[in-house]
């Protein structure tokens, strides 16, 4: 088995924050990102594929086809949008970055299998910060 990884580059804003929470909960959990007006940050999400490649190309997946994917499912539906807001798929749900791996792995998995001959999607992995990243396999 062979990962192959493509790293693209989104900016976004949101908040985390309970509503069922009182206003001092939300601030003593979520300290600043529970700020009223919103934060943002440049994130970077990084697909990584598994597979075996092709014996005709020596592929396990053409990296442009991967890329415009990425672009046309994920990055056009967060770039520059306020998450909580503006984005359909985490309507309703809190806008960590947990959650949004977790939905953008369930929008890319079955786009993945259609362009990956012999695999398919292996892990994403979402930075927030240069500091501050999650990593999701599909479980």
């Amino acid at each position: 088995m062979v990962l192959v990884c493509r790293k693209e580059h989104f900016n976004a804003a949101h908040k985390l924050w309970n509503p069922n929470w009182s206003e001092e909960k939300n601030k003593e959990v979520f300290g600043p990102c529970a700020n009223v007006n919103w934060h943002g940050h440049n994130f970077e999400l990084i697909v990584t594929v598994k597979g075996t490649p092709d014996p005709e190309t020596g592929f396990v997946v053409d990296l442009k086809a991967l890329s415009d994917l990425i672009r046309k499912l994920i990055i056009s539906q967060v770039d520059h949008k306020n998450l909580n807001l503006d984005v359909p798929f985490m309507e309703g749900k809190m806008a960590s970055c947990e959650i949004l791996v977790m939905e953008f792995w369930k929008i890319l998995a079955p786009a993945v299998a259609e362009i990956v001959p012999f695999g398919g999607l292996y892990k994403l992995t979402l930075y927030e910060t240069p500091r501050n990243f999650v990593e999701y396999y599909g479980e």
